[in-house]
């Protein structure tokens, strides 16, 4: 299963439909929101995408859940679970609903992390980044419950040093 992951785009337009173009044999494609965009604009068309803080359209909701090569993502913005401080709210949620993957935005800072067997993956943003100068998106490849994933900038392509290997093996 791939799976390709961006974040705060913030009224981005073209760079939405090239990342689209560049990575047509994903399997879902997903926007954790702060599109500003509305929710049927072409941009987007092809993204599972969530509501964030910068989002006025009610057509996108505020939270998805996904199931994509057996594994349930758990999609949503973060404002909503204080993401900016903790990642605790969203570690309650995630568990709620027996999350595999939970994708996140709103710090615009790129980062993944295993929490008790769950991956926790913010793509960063590919308008405002912080915490580093690349415009970055991140597209994840399953096979089973072992993950690769690999970070892209914006205009740089692949960044082969930021790529990661997680395994989602639960422990009881």
């Amino acid at each position: 299963m791939k799976l390709l992951v961006v974040s705060d785009s913030h009224g981005l337009t073209a760079d939405l439909k090239r990342i689209r173009e560049r990575h047509s044999d994903m399997d879902l494609m997903i926007h954790c929101g702060d599109s500003e965009l509305q929710a049927d604009d072409d941009s987007i068309n092809g993204y599972t995408v969530v509501r964030g803080n910068c989002d006025f359209d009610a057509g996108f909701p505020e939270d998805r859940v996904e199931k994509a090569g057996g594994l349930l993502i758990f999609v949503t913005h973060g404002h909503r679970y204080s993401v900016k401080s903790t990642l605790m709210n969203l570690s309650y949620r995630a568990r709620e609903i027996d999350a595999d993957i939970v994708c996140f935005g709103h710090s615009h800072f790129l980062g993944a992390a295993m929490e008790e067997g769950i991956l926790f993956i913010n793509p960063g943003s590919i308008r405002l980044p912080r915490g580093r100068k690349e415009k970055t998106y991140v597209i994840l490849e399953a096979e089973g419950k072992e993950i690769l994933l690999d970070i892209y900038d914006l205009t740089g392509g692949k960044i082969p040093e930021l790529t990661q290997k997680f395994s989602l093996a639960k422990t009881q």
